[in-house]
């Protein structure tokens, strides 16, 4: 099968998920950039506000909250619980389980962090507009509920 085989919209600028990794991946590394002084990422920021705002939950729980797979996001709370900022602790009901909270040191880095977060929302709507970015996160909202068909 030759290139000229594709349609225009098979080409990687017209692929949606394409689009859509390199758009996050551009988002991601601004909030990083605006975060740095801070010691965090823009994910152990998001994770942090997670546990922060909704309060304790399972290992499980927070990675279909974060839309993660398990593994990476223990890999992702490694560090944070290495800093005292989170607490992972055997669920007292099923030992297979683990449950994941913040703590008062992750309450206080997550509030210190606040600010930077606040410039790398702010900077991000006055480059693409306050009403474009609500509408994207209703569209993501969106694309990350919605059924997708089964591959099997």
């Amino acid at each position: 099968m030759a290139l000229s085989d594709f349609e225009i919209t098979d080409l990687p600028r017209h692929c949606a998920c394409g689009q859509l990794r390199r758009a996050a991946r551009r988002i991601s590394r601004y909030y990083d950039l605006c975060l740095a002084d801070t010691g965090l990422r823009s994910t152990q920021y998001t994770l942090l506000g997670f546990l922060g705002s909704e309060g304790p939950m399972t290992m499980a729980q927070l990675a279909n909250t974060m839309t993660m797979d398990r593994a990476t996001v223990g890999h992702n709370l490694r560090p944070l619980e290495r800093d005292g900022w989170v607490e992972i602790k055997v669920s007292a009901t099923d030992r297979r389980v683990r449950e994941v909270s913040i703590t008062d040191r992750g309450h206080d880095v997550l509030l210190a962090a606040y600010p930077a977060w606040r410039r790398a929302r702010d900077g991000f709507e006055s480059a693409l507009g306050a009403r474009e970015v609500a509408d994207l996160r209703d569209l993501m909202a969106r694309v990350i509920e919605a059924p997708l068909p089964s591959i099997a």
